[in-house]
């Protein structure tokens, strides 16, 4: 399993000064962009001409989460703006393996995401399509969420998949996540963290993003999957 990872989410950060919002996360491992169009999830964030000039400001990567219900059409242009990791939902999808192709073809790695209620055993065939498995550990729309435990299982059942098929799939898990929380997501398997308000919550953000980073991997070094 790769190295734990913090990604930062900009849902939290002040939208009238994003690039000022990046600025302050320089230790993170990426910045995760919460893309919504108000029908796949009942709210509405930003689109392709925000997160394109985001692209050209950011010193980190992007890792996109499209958040969107006519998501075959969007996705590819999003990887095509350059984006590090463009995570589309499988529930979107009417053709996951053919939109998982077309992003790794334009040079972004794949993601693709479950809301809570949906089965993890729906996405295992397709993991070797794809670089990135996100599980949704709240409802997908508004940030500031308490944390499903009861998706813990799911996150370790995907990893075992991924461990028994030899992968080195990243599993990402958002929502909810804090300095309480993450040891939990990571002791059953994730390794990649979406963490608003408990990075752009904080006094000092880089500082945030360590501890959270820290904690995830003394959690990971304890774990064992079964």
């Amino acid at each position: 399993m790769a190295d734990c990872c913090i990604n930062p989410s900009i849902l939290s950060a002040d939208f009238a000064n994003l690039e000022a919002e990046l600025a302050r996360i320089h230790s993170a491992d990426a910045v995760h962009v919460d893309v919504m169009d108000n029908q796949f999830v009942p709210n509405l964030t930003i689109g392709l001409p925000v997160v394109k000039r985001l692209q050209q400001v950011s010193s980190r990567p992007l890792d996109a989460h499209l958040m969107i219900s006519r998501v075959d059409e969007w996705a590819p242009s999003f990887a095509e703006a350059g984006l590090d990791s463009v995570t589309f939902h499988l529930e979107a999808s009417s053709a996951p393996v053919k939109l998982a192709r077309e992003l790794r073809a334009r040079g972004s790695k794949a993601g693709m995401a479950l809301r809570p209620a949906t089965p993890v055993e729906t996405c295992l065939p397709l993991l070797s399509e794809i670089d990135l498995l996100l599980i949704m550990t709240v409802e997908p729309g508004f940030g500031g969420q308490e944390f499903l435990d009861i998706m813990l299982p799911k996150i370790r059942r995907a990893r075992q998949a991924a461990d028994d098929a030899g992968s080195d799939l990243a599993i990402q898990v958002d929502g909810g996540i804090s300095d309480d929380t993450i040891g939990r997501a990571a002791e059953a398997g994730a390794n990649v963290f979406v963490a608003g308000s408990a990075v752009y919550g904080a006094d000092n953000p880089d500082q945030a993003i360590s501890r959270l980073r820290d904690t995830a991997e003394r959690a990971r070094g304890g774990s064992s999957v079964e």
